[in-house]
């Protein structure tokens, strides 16, 4: 079975898009990796800037949460130099989007018979219009 039968469109790579990953590593806080443009028969692509990314992860209750960033650096040296920094503002960054989609998780309360569930009184659902009392809280 084919992607085409399942559903699933082509996918085309942008040959015009193109880089080459170089990965460093300290073997202790984490990788950087250099994206160096390049054409599509491989060449170094001098239209376009070199990119790094650094890679590392934080510890959670949850376990390891790994953190991709990007560093903005013109060498190797300098995003090994700004490598702390970035990771630093990436995680503060995660942890408080973390935080905001448990404030919007917490803050979504269901409501029997408020918005297309299945508790009012059609088939399936609770007899006589939802549970005695319910539906009576209101977010503001």
């Amino acid at each position: 079975m084919t992607p085409e039968d399942q559903g699933m469109e082509q996918q085309q790579m942008d040959a015009a898009a193109l880089y080459q990953e170089e990965v460093f590593t300290d073997r202790r806080l984490g990788t950087i990796m250099r994206l160096t443009p390049v054409t599509a028969e491989g060449e170094r692509d001098t239209e376009r800037e070199i990119i790094y990314v650094g890679q590392t992860q934080i510890m959670t209750p949850a376990g390891a949460l790994p953190l991709n960033f990007e560093i903005e650096a013109a060498s190797l040296k300098e995003a090994a130099e700004q490598f702390g920094q970035a990771a630093n503002k990436a995680a503060e960054e995660t942890i408080e989007r973390l935080k905001e989609l448990r404030r919007e998780a917490a803050s979504s309360i269901v409501v029997p018979g408020a918005g297309g569930g299945d508790f009012g009184g059609g088939p399936g659902g609770i007899p006589g219009g939802g549970v005695p009392g319910g539906g009576k809280i209101q977010l503001r």
